[in-house]
């Protein structure tokens, strides 16, 4: 189910009370970044009483369709409202330089009037994020904290009008819009990071193709959208296409790149009888695919379905900031109520009272708690940005900071995912068989002949003249050259990946291709291992080639692993007390890069390996992964002292409030000041990532 309105730690344990309060619900955890809860429930519980359940709560919901739509942006809300703030801000605030001047009589309540003329349409509209959720709350006698906030914004915005009113000393509307614009501030932070860490699991659909060309009863073809499709249709799938569901070849032979699906990036053979998946791309021939799972019974839809339930079980965690706002309302009125009491008892009056408790309401704003977290996540997502590292999930950050386990793909992860010929043959190829190398592999857009022609063209080699060239397909191309027939084949039999050169009177030669490792490879292992992470390969490809990159760089390594099986494999780690780390690129990946605790995917990543992966790195060098993880650390730990500046700041200026040495204006900027050296503590992360 979609629940739009959540966005803190408080509203995840309200909807999950809520739903698992309703008879024969036995489980419901919620899923803060794609702002979705998944339900389990006995046959009899129905889905309009899950959501009256949510609605009784304050949360409206529907059920999620089948197409996976992405939920509304969290920031984008916030930013007409955190304008308005930052504006009416800057305006008021020039405006009372002539009150804090010593401006009196009538240029003083000018400007007062003024200050109201600007402030107040401006609180009421920048408010609204807090006022809404607030009116929500009680309305459901409850309370969050952005009860206490709308309190404190709307005494000190009446109390400022009273003052305005009668010529009294004091107004405080830019005290008023300082805070929401911090408090805007903080939360516009924390939802850009929300939005950017939804992983679009929708994209996993996308990669099969839109529909498919069916071969009817009378011999007749029609296209047939993709949802169209059944079980026991006829698709004719041509050379270059992707498979729109799942089938069996019935009738033609064809070479298929499955490397979005098992990472293998050598492309596999099949014929009549073998099965084909939604989502491969058929690369040689035409064929003829027997449907036997369409729509929401392919493999692809499965992985989404993993995926979906891996991004639930991480929901779980619970940031820190979130848990500790728990406590701010019942403790904020708690204190704004003694401090009224208790000046009243004192003899002060209503009016001073009240002052006091608005500026207990105000110095005690969470705005530094608030920002500590998303502030660093985005000076240190900066830093890393700039050495090639995206950060989509800030909260990444904080589970990257106590791995202790890193699970890497071979292909296109600890490899570079493009097979190139060996340098010692093509180095060893005669000038005339060079030529005529890249001469045949120019005209074929197949993998290893474009690789062909990246090397033999680096070296400065020139295509030979060629006639009569031809391409049959999962076959190889082949001409004439100076009246002799020349080729690239497929070799009958070879170990790995290989083309052959054949110039009919001369010679044959046997082209070996072959993945190389990414730069930095041996270094980045041994500084993850010096940072306490112990690294290994979990790879989808064949058994011979992962033992080869596991000889080559002395891990441990598993071989031909489902995206189910590498699922269970970091399920069994966690299950054991580790802190796990995915990097892979593949469609395969995407349930494990989402169900470590933390996830890394190369830029060459397919689409949804990037989507699904916490941080991306753009460059070739593997050295990005323990660059992460060292400035994730760093991240912590500046984390953790704003918390004790803002906590610290909480201890000395609450006192302060309560005993009324603090005006609502002195505590708008007394909180201000907290979230300012937060956000300069924060700064010291623009080199968190060397």
């Amino acid at each position: 189910m979609v629940v739009p309105g959540m966005h803190c730690a408080g509203c995840m344990a309200k909807v999950e009370r809520a739903l698992q309060a309703v008879p024969g619900v036995s489980h419901a955890r919620v899923n803060l970044t794609a702002r979705q809860v998944s339900v389990e429930h006995a046959a009899a519980v129905t889905i309009p009483q899950l959501v009256d359940a949510l609605a009784a709560t304050g949360f409206p919901s529907q059920p999620r369709g089948g197409e996976l739509a992405p939920p509304p942006s969290a920031v984008k809300p916030l930013l007409a409202p955190l304008a308005v703030a930052g504006f009416a801000c800057m305006n008021v605030m020039l405006l009372s330089v002539s009150i804090w001047s010593g401006a009196e009589g009538a240029t003083k309540a000018l400007f007062h009037w003024l200050s109201a003329a600007i402030g107040v349409p401006a609180i009421l509209y920048a408010g609204q994020p807090f006022f809404v959720s607030a009116w929500g709350a009680l309305k459901r006698r409850t309370t969050n904290m952005d009860v206490p906030i709308s309190i404190g914004v709307t005494l000190a915005t009446g109390l400022s009008l009273y003052e305005t009113v009668t010529h009294g000393a004091d107004a405080w509307f830019d005290g008023t819009l300082m805070l929401l614009l911090f408090l805007l501030a903080g939360r516009a932070l924390d939802a850009g990071m929300r939005d950017r860490a939804r992983a679009g699991v929708d994209a996993l659909l996308r990669q099969a193709a839109p529909g498919a060309m069916v071969v009817a009863r009378d011999g007749g073809l029609e296209w047939l959208p993709a949802t169209d499709l059944v079980p026991g249709m006829v698709m004719r799938v041509a050379a270059g296409e992707r498979l729109a569901a799942d089938g069996v070849i019935a009738q033609g032979a064809s070479r298929f790149d499955q490397s979005l699906l098992t990472g293998e990036s050598a492309a596999v053979a099949a014929g009549a009888g073998d099965a084909v998946l939604a989502g491969t791309l058929n690369l040689d021939g035409p064929v003829d695919v027997k449907v036997t799972a369409a729509g929401q019974g392919t493999t692809l839809a499965e992985i989404a379905r993993l995926m979906a339930a891996s991004g639930q079980a991480r929901s779980a965690y619970v940031r820190i900031a979130d848990r500790a706002s728990r406590l701010y309302a019942p403790a904020v009125h708690s204190l704004a109520a003694l401090t009224f009491l208790g000046w009243m008892i004192a003899g002060a009056g209503v009016h001073q009272s009240l002052i006091y408790a608005i500026a207990v309401l105000i110095i005690t704003c969470p705005c530094a708690l608030g920002l500590a977290v998303p502030v660093a996540q985005v000076v240190a997502c900066g830093a890393l940005m700039k050495h090639g590292i995206m950060v989509k999930d800030g909260s990444a950050l904080e589970r990257m900071a106590v791995l202790d386990r890193a699970l890497l793909d071979k292909t296109g992860t600890l490899t570079m995912g493009r097979p190139l010929p060996d340098p010692a043959v093509i180095a060893a190829l005669p000038a005339d068989a060079a030529s005529v190398a890249l001469g045949l592999a120019s005209y074929s857009r197949h993998p290893l002949s474009r690789a062909l022609v990246e090397v033999l063209a680096a070296r400065g080699v020139k295509p030979a003249a060629l006639d009569a060239v031809e391409e049959e397909a999962g076959h190889g191309v082949q001409g004439l050259w100076q009246g002799k027939k020349v080729a690239l084949r497929r070799p009958d039999s070879a170990n790995g990946v290989a083309t052959t050169l054949d110039i009919a009177g001369l010679a044959t030669w046997l082209i070996p291709f072959a993945d190389r490792l990414r730069p930095d490879a041996d270094r980045a292992l041994a500084e993850l291992r010096a940072l306490g992470i112990e690294p290994s390969i979990l790879s989808g490809d064949n058994a011979a080639a992962v033992a080869e990159v596991s000889r080559q760089t002395g891990l441990e390594g598993t071989s031909a692993a489902s995206p189910a099986e590498k699922q269970a494999a970091i399920a069994a780690l966690q299950a054991q007390g580790h802190k796990v780390l995915m990097a892979g690129d593949g469609l395969n990946d995407g349930p494990a890069l989402s169900a470590a605790n933390a996830s890394i995917a190369p830029g060459s990543a397919s689409d949804v390996g990037r989507q699904a992966a916490d941080l991306v790195f753009m460059g070739d060098s593997l050295i990005a992964v323990p660059r992460a993880v060292r400035g994730a650390r760093r991240t912590m730990a500046v984390v953790r002292q704003n918390f004790v500046l803002a906590i610290g700041y909480n201890l000395l200026a609450v006192p302060l409030a309560m005993a009324g040495f603090v005006t609502p204006l002195i505590a708008a900027i007394a909180m201000s000041t907290s979230s300012l050296i937060v956000i300069a503590n924060s700064l010291r992360l623009v080199r968190a990532a060397r």
